[in-house]
C-alpha cells in the first residue's frame, strides 16, 4: 500500500537552527511532525575539500501536496548556501498515523 506521505531529511548546523526550522514548518502546517536527531557527524566534499561537521538531522513528515512548500521554506530560512533537503515517499505505515499527517498538513 503506497501513500502520499513523504519523509523529508534535512541537516542543520546546530540545535538552534533545527528547532527554528521544525517550529516554523509545523507552525505553518507544512509538517505534521519534525523529529530532531542531534549529534550527527557529516563527512562531505565542499569546494574540493573533505569536511567533517557535527550537525542535527530533521526528520520531517509531510505530504506530497506540501512538499514544494516545505522545500521552499527550508531554502528560505536555512543558513547553508546549499542545504541538504531530500524526500522519500512512505510506502506503508499505520493508517491512522498517515491520516494524522494528512490532517495536520491540510491548509
Amino acid at each position: 500500500m503506497s501513500s502520499d506521505v513523504q519523509l523529508v531529511l534535512c541537516t542543520c548546523p546546530d540545535m538552534a537552527t533545527a528547532k527554528h526550522l521544525a517550529g516554523s514548518l509545523v507552525g505553518a502546517s507544512l509538517a505534521a511532525c519534525v523529529n530532531i536527531v542531534p549529534g550527527l557527524l557529516s563527512v562531505y566534499r565542499w569546494e574540493g575539500e573533505i569536511q567533517q561537521d557535527q550537525e542535527a538531522l530533521l526528520l520531517i513528515k509531510t505530504t506530497e501536496e506540501r512538499l514544494a512548500q516545505v522545500f521552499a521554506q527550508i531554502e528560505q530560512e536555512h543558513p547553508y548556501d546549499l542545504p541538504e533537503v531530500i524526500a522519500q515517499p512512505i510506502s506503508a505505515g499505520l493508517d491512522s498515523y498517515l491520516q494524522w499527517v494528512r490532517t495536520c498538513t491540510t491548509s
